[in-house]
């Protein structure tokens, strides 16, 4: 029989043994393998440390953590640690019993409970999502084991954080679908405003950069009193924390000078293991400063600390800073409601990434509510990339004839890209798609029922399907590809939302549609004129 119990001192050893087993002898934290700082962790009093016990050998088996103090995010946000359970006694319940008996000793101390699922396998998403958590974001590549490892954040509501919650968030339109979909994982029902309209901070070289010292902690603390009321930035630490407390927990700040005063700083941590910064904290005396201090930052771990992970976490209510991170290549990879608390209310957090290495997820096994959020998530990643080439072959359809530049941007940016192998079926004559291709790169064959013989080829810069994606009529044609074809997609569903959400694109649309409609009709009714 296995039984759940607290760490003591005596049970280190047995730790280490479990995580060895997990995790192999390349573990990149081989603090999880030493006596004496296993030892540390048991009696900490920031966390809560379990072990599942074999009652007839004595044998530890499984081990499980929440941190309860996460600091500055809020009052009761805890962190449920790795879980882990030893090799020999998997399937045999022990990770769901750990699960369990963590959420009932902490449940009262909590309003929201965060969880940090691996995706190489499916044992930590199925055992969380069976308690109640739900799937809120998906971050690529940001663990460091053996390789580069996704996961999935998930939370999890307690007693009274919903009751708190604050309203109506205000959201960049690229945050719009994530924040959808986490929302409704969590059976909330969406009130966010999208706001088109916010402008990104302005950049500035007006400063001089330096390191906090203790000569500048007590004024630039004094800047963040001042305007604590707006924050835009949360994290797991604070500079009231104290200057020296926050050098021991290795955090660090680059401060911006004007004319001999402080006028801000960035608050950071630096993972030299996993390769992944951290930003915690924003504090300025004005708007002009922000971008300066994020410029400043981008410059470090892009050039000097070989970076692979950047992310911060933004309030759901700052579309300034939204749209600030979004041009600083930043992406929206999470949103978890009701997470920080400020003033007298919980506020909902938008987690943004920058990925400074190669998108390549491998192998991940996700449940459906996961697999929607990472599809948005991945979508993003990979539209970065292609976005430029989406928006010049969009801009040249005659469809979006008339839409200007930040217009066909919205529209590339709910396109897909998707690779069709030579030879591949794009979609058959009859097919009710209601989809759109936009040709970036290869050739496409069209052919029709009864002809054995191509009727036509489409090449890069030329689409396929209008009339499906706005009228649902199915193709009159067979479309597949002569070459490997590399194409973005645009799907009725998508264009509808962005035209809800944008009617001055809807417009425009439209107006195109019925002008080449009226074309063809007058085309016919010419050719039945002249009797041709």
């Amino acid at each position: 029989m296995i039984f759940i119990r607290e760490a003591r001192g005596a049970d280190a050893a047995g730790i280490g043994e479990i995580f060895l087993s997990c995790y192999g002898k390349d573990y990149p934290y081989p603090q999880y393998y030493d006596i004496e700082q296993l030892t540390k962790m048991i009696y900490s009093d920031e966390a809560l440390l379990l072990v599942a016990e074999d009652d007839q050998s004595g044998r530890l088996v499984g081990t499980a953590s929440v941190i309860i103090e996460v600091g500055a995010y809020s009052d009761m946000v805890g962190e449920f640690g790795r879980l882990a359970v030893h090799s020999d006694f998997r399937k045999h319940g022990v990770g769901k019993q750990l699960m369990s008996e963590r959420l009932s000793r902490v449940r009262d101390r909590l309003h929201v409970g965060l969880i940090e699922a691996r995706v190489a396998h499916p044992y930590t998403l199925k055992i969380a999502e069976a308690h109640q958590f739900s799937v809120v974001g998906f971050l690529p590549l940001k663990m460091l084991l053996s390789f580069r490892e996704s996961i999935a954040l998930m939370a999890r509501h307690f007693g009274e954080a919903l009751t708190l919650r604050k309203n109506h968030p205000r959201i960049i339109p690229e945050i719009y679908a994530l924040a959808h979909q986490a929302m409704a994982n969590c059976s909330l029902e969406f009130d966010a405003i999208v706001d088109e309209q916010s402008a990104p901070y302005p950049y500035s070289q007006d400063f001089e950069l330096l390191e906090l010292t203790t000569d500048g902690y007590a004024p630039l603390l004094r800047i963040e009193r001042g305007r604590v009321r707006n924050r835009e930035i949360f994290g797991p630490m604070r500079l009231h924390y104290g200057f020296f407390k926050l050098q021991a927990r290795r955090s660090s700040y680059l401060v911006a000078r004007e004319e001999g005063r402080i006028a801000g700083a960035i608050g950071f941590t630096v993972d030299p293991v996993e390769k992944v910064v951290r930003i915690f904290e924003l504090i300025s005396l004005h708007d002009n400063v922000i971008r300066f201090l994020f410029s400043s930052l981008e410059r470090l771990y892009q050039d000097e600390w070989g970076t692979a992970f950047v992310e911060v976490d933004v309030s759901a209510y700052a579309p300034r800073m939204q749209r600030t991170l979004l041009e600083l290549n930043f992406l929206p990879v999470a949103y978890v409601p009701a997470l920080a608390f400020h003033d007298v209310e919980r506020l909902d957090v938008v987690k943004m990434a920058r990925l400074l290495v190669p998108l390549e997820p491998g192998t991940i096994m996700l449940s459906p509510g996961a697999q929607k959020i990472a599809d948005i998530v991945l979508r993003g990643f990979t539209n970065r990339i292609v976005l430029p080439r989406i928006a010049k072959a969009v801009g040249a359809v005659s469809l979006f004839a008339g839409l200007n530049n930040e217009q066909v941007n919205r529209v590339a940016g709910v396109c897909t890209v998707v690779t069709f192998e030579s030879g591949q079926t794009i979609f058959k004559e009859g097919d009710l798609d209601q989809s759109m291709y936009v040709i970036l790169d290869g050739l496409v064959s069209i052919t029709v029922e009864g002809s054995e013989q191509s009727v036509g080829v489409v090449g890069a810069g030329e689409c396929l399907g209008e009339m499906s994606l706005l009228t649902g009529a199915s193709h009159s044609a067979t479309a597949g590809a002569q070459v490997q074809v590399e194409s973005a997609v645009l799907l009725h569903h998508d264009l509808a939302e962005l035209i809800r959400q944008r009617p001055d694109i809807g417009l425009l649309i439209y107006k195109n549609l019925a002008v080449g409609m009226g074309n063809k009709l007058h085309r016919s009714d010419l050719s039945l004129a002249f009797g041709s």
